[in-house]
């Protein structure tokens, strides 16, 4: 078990450390997105009004596209989220604005939604980023269900930690912080493998519908399948009234999302989701509506009992329903799970060191992989206040940077020596961290406050780190 431990911790945990970063801050995905569009700071939007705004722009500039899919605006997302495909076949991704409807009155950038799609996408085409995220998921339940076997003083290790022991030290926090928060660890591990599991095993489902694989997501959520196109031109019924139904409908959970198919055919249709603020399950309520006559076709509440737990498991992965203290405390444990992670592929190569074994190569790597992931974020952040607010393709730039920022720590990491990679990345990241900071100014509103926060927070604990890094010359653990 502790074989199989180590050398699943070792394969995997690069990919596990940015997947798991990029998950901990996609906790707070609206206020990211709020942050990064400082032209919506202190506004607030009521998500029927602000739809409305949405849809009507899209009838005037997207006509034509298959459909639209939005993210209602609520309280920690003052702007409606719209997601629709050009006629070229490119999908958009923009926050449109809660009054006009439209986008070009705030920046173009992917905010929060960038950090969220890359923690299950990796920024590769599907299939392979969400199949690399899948087994890096399940290669998570086998590393924490073998560290569970192979740590028999598991509750000892709770209250074990001995201080500058070298290697001793190192293994003392890793399993520290592992036992900590262990079933946090489990349960978000375990829920991401099963949200992403129809990928790792798909062969029941090309069994069950042979030659009509896309039949099983129509019997998996049968509300929200489209409706065959009409071909002929239609016109959709006035938005509001059918909107205002939808939150009369879901009551205290409001509306969550709103997709509307064939918007420009006679058979359009609208589909409205329920949020989950009240309870765990995610999509578990929807409406559907007829596009042009704005009549209710079907209220379905979902009661499968195996849909129902795969809902909750989804629920609990992405923490929709939790309150801001609950969705702090899943900020900090992700974070304390990244830390686990890094700890053991540092605790890897002092072992081999130990045994006399060269550890150089790997070591250069782990510096660049773990300070660079957070230099990289913080270049996200800061390329959002640095680039011009009217730059083409803004958006792709800030992900590039990220990319851009991420190679060069890698490169500066392969070029010096371990021990001075180290203290060179460490360094780096305090003034990045600390300009992200400076960039929240005024600090008036919560994101600015906790945004500011964060990075304060990060920032000394890389200072702490490389004030306790030995001089390059020493051969110290």
């Amino acid at each position: 078990m502790t074989w199989l431990h180590d050398w699943t911790g070792i394969l995997t945990g690069w990919v596990l450390l940015a997947i798991v970063l990029s998950g901990t801050l996609s906790v707070f995905r609206p206020e990211i997105t709020v942050w990064m569009h400082p032209e919506l700071a202190g506004r607030t939007a009521d998500p029927v009004q602000a739809s409305v705004a949405a849809i009507d722009w899209l009838h005037t500039h997207a006509p034509h596209s298959p459909a639209w899919y939005l993210t209602a605006a609520g309280p920690r997302a003052p702007f409606t989220w719209a997601v629709w495909q050009q006629s070229d076949g490119q999908f958009v991704q923009r926050a449109l604005d809660p009054s006009s409807g439209a986008p070009n009155t705030i920046r173009d950038t992917l905010g929060g939604e960038f950090f969220y799609r890359f923690h299950f996408e990796l920024q590769l085409p599907y299939p392979f980023g969400r199949l690399l995220a899948a087994i890096a998921a399940l290669a998570l339940v086998l590393a924490l269900v073998t560290g569970i076997v192979a740590h028999r003083r598991f509750f000892t290790d709770f209250f074990t930690f001995r201080p500058r022991k070298g290697q001793r030290s190192w293994l003392d926090a890793h399993n520290l912080l592992g036992v900590t928060v262990l079933p946090f660890h489990l349960i978000i591990a375990f829920s991401g493998a099963v949200t992403l599991a129809t990928l790792l095993l798909p062969w029941g489902i090309l069994a069950a519908y042979p030659g009509a694989p896309a039949r099983f997501g129509d019997d998996l959520s049968p509300a929200m399948s489209a409706r065959p196109a009409a071909g002929t031109p239609g016109t959709l019924a006035p938005v509001e009234p059918i909107l205002r139904d939808a939150a009369r409908h879901f009551g205290p959970d409001g509306i969550a999302q709103i997709y509307v198919y064939n918007p420009a055919d006679a058979a359009s249709t609208i589909i409205a989701i329920g949020g989950n603020g009240t309870h765990v399950g995610f999509n578990t309520h929807v409406l559907r509506f007829d596009g042009t006559t704005g009549r209710l076709l079907a209220d379905y509440r979902e009661h499968r009992p195996l849909i129902s737990a795969s809902a909750a498991l989804y629920g609990l992965h992405v923490a929709r329903f939790a309150p801001l203290p609950t969705r702090w405390l899943y900020f900090i444990c992700g974070l304390l799970l990244a830390a686990v992670i890094a700890s053991g592929l540092r605790l890897r190569t002092l072992r081999r060191r130990r045994q006399g074994k060269s550890t150089e190569a790997v070591e250069r790597l782990n510096a660049g992989m773990i300070a660079g992931t957070p230099i990289a974020f913080a270049g996200y952040f800061l390329a959002n206040r640095l680039l011009p607010a009217a730059l083409p393709d803004r958006a792709g730039h800030e992900v590039q940077a990220v990319f851009i920022v991420w190679g060069l720590m890698l490169v500066l990491a392969i070029a010096l020596p371990s021990a001075r990679s180290w203290r060179v990345l460490s360094g780096l990241a305090i003034p990045a961290l600390a300009g992200v900071a400076a960039f929240s100014a005024p600090w008036l509103t919560g994101v600015e406050q906790g945004t500011a926060a964060v990075a304060i927070l990060l920032a000394a604990g890389f200072a702490y780190a490389l004030s306790r890094r030995p001089p390059p010359s020493s051969r110290a653990n």
